[in-house]
């Protein structure tokens, strides 16, 4: 997740205009931002919980950290072209996002294939800021109407049409597909536009004016540096995070997990992706279930990536799907 947009004004402190506000919350959404990938990576290295940061609190977590990025989306889109869009400030960002979202996708490609990050929060903020362009001189009102409408379309107008792999990125899949970072246009388009028409009401409101004159103390100096260059920020913590967790596993690495107890939670979370939980608890129970029938469990933790495996995971997958299917609609009726 990132918050260093294709319109951030200027990062030059000394310009007039900037709203150290705003680096500053961007600064705390970074942070929250690395403990919530550090704990990932716990998990990910086994010292936690299996599927830890999938549900409950550590879910809503994500989801507020996202939520907060793209509301500052809008609000730097409008600072910085509300009043004039300025083509080349603007063309010069969208570039250095769109470019840092194709190598996220090639590097997630080359080392997680089966959850790459195909659209993720960078592939969002490049996406979002070139059509919110299209909202900057709208009424501040229809802006959020519209934002209220984008959040809302996936629980209306989720359709199979939309499954196919070329239009994943609109979000309005009837199951969503498998990523380590989805964050399709619907309904996350709907935080920038709320951000576009915060930031108006703010502007008319007198608000927006009296934000710019606050000054915090210099405990926040930190937080507005990385603010101000969070694009930075979010390519090189992660890389730092995990390698200083996978160096630490070297040498102290976590206790082995009960491979029966860890399962579950791992395929629910990897399932509800795509499926409901009902369907994803039962589903889950009938992987386990087969797996320690036919003594391949410890096969299936030894990350055997053969196309034989792979394609008798597909087999088991198929299998258990078509009798919860079967299941649910029996007790439907």
């Amino acid at each position: 997740m990132s918050l260093q947009t294709t319109s951030d004004p200027v990062q030059d402190a000394a310009k007039p205009g900037r709203i150290i506000a705003f680096d500053l919350l961007r600064g705390i959404a970074l942070i929250a931002m690395a403990s919530y990938h550090f704990t990932w990576d716990l998990e990910n290295f086994g010292y936690t919980a299996p599927a830890l940061t999938a549900f409950g609190w550590w879910k809503f977590y994500a989801r507020c950290i996202a939520s907060t990025f793209l509301f500052l989306v809008g609000v730097s889109l409008f600072l910085a072209h509300g009043k004039q869009i300025r083509w080349p400030s603007f063309w010069k960002r969208f570039a250095m996002v769109a470019v840092a979202a194709i190598a996220i996708s090639a590097v997630t490609y080359l080392v997680t294939p089966d959850g790459f990050i195909f659209f993720g929060i960078l592939h969002e903020i490049a996406l979002a800021s070139l059509l919110g362009l299209a909202f900057l001189r709208l009424p501040a009102l229809l802006t959020a109407i519209a934002a209220a409408a984008v959040i809302a379309a996936p629980y209306y107008l989720r359709s199979e049409v939309f499954d196919h792999p070329a239009l994943w990125w609109v979000g309005l899949s009837a199951t969503n597909p498998r990523s380590n970072d989805y964050v399709p246009l619907f309904p996350w388009f709907g935080a920038v536009l709320i951000g576009i028409a915060a930031v108006k009401f703010a502007s008319s409101s007198g608000l927006l004016a009296r934000l710019g004159t606050w000054t915090p103390g210099r405990w926040s100096n930190p937080l507005i540096f990385i603010g101000r260059h969070s694009l930075a920020f979010y390519l090189i913590h992660q890389p730092l995070l995990f390698g200083s967790v996978w160096l630490f596993s070297q040498v102290m690495p976590a206790p082995p997990q009960d491979k029966d107890a860890g399962f579950l939670p791992a395929c629910q979370a990897q399932c509800e992706q795509q499926r409901d939980s009902t369907f994803c608890s039962s589903y889950c129970g009938c992987m386990l279930d087969t797996l320690k029938g036919e003594g391949s469990l410890d096969k299936l933790y030894s990350n055997d990536q053969s196309s034989i495996w792979r394609s008798h995971l597909a087999d088991l997958a198929s299998t258990c799907t078509a009798a919860t299917e079967s299941k649910m609609e029996g007790g439907q009726q």
